[in-house]
């Protein structure tokens, strides 16, 4: 009853950060799993991927009643190529997780969380306005979509997170896409993206047991909807830029700590 409390509660606090950012907040997910519940880094990154998968489908159905999805229609060519190479990418990252060792997954992901610690300081403080970097040419929309889905895809399944905060600012920056686009975007990409990990990790007998699923995903995950509610409630009424680089903060600092309980 203690970890399904825990889990709850700490679900919750993640997904009002998400709510706030917009993101899913499996960053913040992971080393709660290490340093509260004691989870070694190889057994955390499946676990976090559950947790984000029941988030995004939440998600999604939401958005679904709020927001037309018909408006990711104008980015179909890259959203396609993204979710294909997500695919790849996580499929690799699952196969890669089983063959390193707990020593240098541990400063993989490390290394993985500052640098997106990094990216939401450096968010927050570029401009809001959109641009597209890439002209309205099919192959070329194709090849990047492709490349940028590779590397999203395998640090998301690396770390067991949705990939929206590297996703998102690829679709604005990249393709031009909307804030509401990008999101609605995301969502679809990374729940591809997620179910191909799952899939990866499962076949390498790598998923977490039954008990983890039922006292820790199923609780966190709960959480992290009734969380992601409350901080959407809240975007109106705190500085979102101010709120990225504390939370970017405090990831790079996280990554520079030894959370990760290696069990040698």
């Amino acid at each position: 009853m203690r970890r399904t409390l825990l889990g709850f509660g700490s679900g919750t606090a993640v997904g009002v950060l998400g709510g706030l950012i917009g993101l899913g907040g499996g960053e913040f997910r992971l080393p709660i799993l290490t340093s509260l519940f004691g989870y070694a880094a190889r057994e955390a990154v499946p676990l976090n991927l559950v947790i984000s998968l029941i988030t995004l489908v939440a998600a999604l159905a939401v958005r679904a009643q709020t927001l037309s999805l018909a408006a990711v229609t104008p980015h179909a060519i890259e959203v396609a190529a993204l979710g294909l190479g997500g695919i790849l990418g996580a499929r690799w990252s699952a196969q890669l997780l089983t063959r390193l060792s707990d020593h240098r997954l541990e400063h993989t992901i490390a290394w993985l969380l500052g640098g997106i610690g990094a990216l939401l300081i450096v968010e927050a403080l570029l401009p809001g306005q959109r641009t597209a970097l890439l002209a309205d040419d099919g192959v070329a929309l194709l090849v990047s979509g492709l490349a940028f889905g590779l590397i999203i895809g395998a640090v998301a399944a690396l770390l067991g997170v949705a990939g929206g905060e590297l996703l998102i600012p690829t679709l604005m920056l990249v393709y031009g896409a909307d804030i509401r686009s990008a999101g609605t975007a995301s969502l679809m990409i990374s729940i591809v993206t997620v179910l191909s990990g799952l899939v990866r990790y499962g076949r390498l007998a790598a998923l977490p047991d039954k008990r983890s699923l039922q006292t820790v995903a199923a609780p966190m995950g709960l959480g992290s909807i009734v969380g992601a509610v409350i901080g959407g409630l809240l975007v109106g009424f705190l500085p979102t830029a101010s709120l990225k680089i504390v939370l970017g903060s405090v990831l790079i600092a996280a990554a520079s700590k030894p959370l990760w309980p290696t069990k040698r």
